[in-house]
């Protein structure tokens, strides 16, 4: 996630303090991702030291707190990363496709095993976020909640295939004589720029 490009969306409305912009992006985010505030504050620092925020002195009603305010160049950047595709140049880290592709590929382990467990937790997991959903009405919570559904069912239909494969008798190639797996290199001049700022 790209906690600073979160911050300048916050920031866009009105200026905020640190405390208050930790605040508004859990309460955003459905109280999904906790922010420390001490990383608000690290992140202000370097967005401002980008020029895509400013801040004031202190305010004399808050004593020893700063004033957080957009840029016009933060404004450029915050709108130029929403219309913009994030970066596909490599598959993510994702934990479970790493644990399983290991386990498959080790001798002595029990790998459909494995694929069987995350399946299985992996719909736990979505019976208990059903659950929350049917319990929920805050827009916020329910669009994570949707997004972590879908993540869910589709790495279940993943785990599926992966035994499927197995079972079909396909095998693993020696690293050497496999092409290594890149999306299209992004036509945007600016993406770099733009992958820079996640931190």
């Amino acid at each position: 996630m790209t906690i600073p490009h979160a911050l300048l969306a916050l920031l866009m409305e009105r200026p905020k303090f640190g405390l208050l912009l930790k605040e508004e992006f859990e309460d955003r985010t459905g109280l999904m991702w906790p922010l420390n505030v001490g990383q608000v504050y690290t992140t202000l620092q370097r967005l401002e030291r980008d020029g895509l925020v400013s801040n004031s002195d202190e305010d004399g009603s808050n004593p020893g707190q700063r004033l957080y305010q957009l840029t016009d160049a933060g404004q450029a950047e915050l709108l130029h990363w929403l219309s913009t595709p994030p970066a596909g140049t490599s598959p993510p880290r994702d934990e479970v496709v790493i644990k399983v592709m290991i386990a498959l590929s080790v001798p002595g382990v029990d790998g459909i095993a494995v694929v069987q467990d995350h399946r299985r937790q992996a719909i736990e997991a979505m019976q208990s976020l059903t659950r929350m959903k049917l319990d929920g009405d805050d827009l916020a919570l329910l669009l994570v909640i949707d997004s972590q559904l879908f993540r869910l069912e589709a790495t279940v239909r993943w785990l599926d295939s992966c035994e499927a494969r197995v079972a079909s008798g396909a095998h693993f190639t020696p690293a050497g004589r496999r092409s290594p797996i890149t999306a299209p290199a992004p036509t945007n001049p600016n993406q770099k720029q733009n992958q820079e700022l996640i931190l």
